[in-house]
């Protein structure tokens, strides 16, 4: 295959494209969407080259607005993993509820990964993006294909992007407010800052402890899984490090960080204090219970479903932040 040319009869791909100029391929994608993080002599230079390798993808996208299909394509952001199942509750609630809602108005939905569709778009009316990667990365795929879309996460991308997702700075607080209830000053945040929702977690995090004398002695950067949070709180034990309460910036996280101190034979919570974010089923039922920050997946679910819709019919539409609570356990 010589540069610039496709095998006959294939159709170019924004990794073809990547291919022929030396670039990432999320830097096409942003590029083919006029995103701002990318320098305007780059954007020429990928349109050009996309225009010249017969890259097809936006014309097709509006066509198929013209053309309804009664289709929502449903995009998971996250790769699935031995430590991180796509049968956990998240994403699994989320999807309930926008089955619900979707069947209710005689939607089809169409399930797919976010690499299966920055390669192979399907047929829809519309997106709805669960997580929104690291950098908004994921939210700027979808938004190349030139669809109506809805996210689940944080506010952190262009103001017009349409958002649903938890009060997460809130959350944070009451986070906050729940370990300096019961005395503890040495802190840890457990999560991976560079997803939205968990940056606005420890902002929160940090906010409520504004003025007192607790403080976060260390923010440890890690993956959604109780692995993760295990070997994050195991080495920070193996360096001396001491502290009487964590953070967590989901149950998985926070299951791996209990299972962390019993290990070393601390109480919880006498000497440690733990709370999670999610309030997943999984919660209730571990040993100790752990204390969660609760956001409701169904409901955010349907709320996604419907903004997408009404999206896809040309409505006004807002995005929406939900309340959370703090549900108080054993941890």
């Amino acid at each position: 295959m010589t540069k610039g040319k496709l095998h006959d009869g294939a159709r170019p791909t924004m990794a073809d494209i990547a291919r022929e100029l030396g670039v990432a391929k999320i830097t096409v994608s942003r590029a083919l969407s006029s995103h701002s993080t990318v320098k305007e002599s780059t954007r020429a230079l990928i349109r050009e080259t996309a225009e010249r390798m017969g890259y097809r993808l936006n014309i097709s996208a509006r066509n198929l607005r013209q053309q309804r299909t009664r289709t929502i394509a449903v995009v998971i952001e996250m790769a699935p993993s031995h430590d991180r199942l796509m049968s956990e509750p998240y994403p699994l609630s989320l999807l309930g509820g926008i089955m619900q809602e979707l069947t209710a108005a005689g939607q089809n939905m169409v399930l797919t990964t976010i690499d299966l569709f920055a390669e192979h778009p399907p047929s829809a009316d519309g997106v709805i993006l669960l997580g929104q990667g690291v950098h908004d990365d994921a939210a700027a795929a979808i938004e190349a294909t030139g669809l109506p879309y809805v996210v689940w996460g944080a506010a952190h991308g262009p103001p017009e992007q349409i958002v649903v997702g938890s009060d997460n700075r809130a959350g944070g607080a009451l986070a906050a407010e729940y370990l300096l209830g019961r005395g503890r000053k040495k802190l840890l945040f457990l999560g991976e800052t560079q997803h939205g929702e968990v940056e606005d977690r420890l902002s929160g995090f940090e906010a409520g402890l504004d003025g007192g004398d607790a403080a976060v002695l260390d923010k440890i950067a890690c993956a959604f899984t109780v692995a993760a949070g295990r070997d994050a709180v195991t080495r920070l034990f193996d360096r001396g490090k001491a502290f009487d309460g964590i953070f967590a910036a989901s149950d998985a996280i926070a299951m791996g960080a209990i299972e962390a101190v019993a290990a070393r034979g601390l109480a919880i919570p006498g000497d440690v204090s733990i709370v999670g974010f999610d309030d997943s089923p999984g919660a209730s039922i571990f040993s100790p219970k752990l204390t969660s920050v609760r956001q409701d997946w169904a409901v955010g679910g349907e709320l996604l479903a419907q903004k997408v819709l009404e999206l896809v019919a040309g409505d006004p539409v807002e995005s929406r932040v939900m309340a959370v609570e703090l549900v108080v356990r054993e941890s």
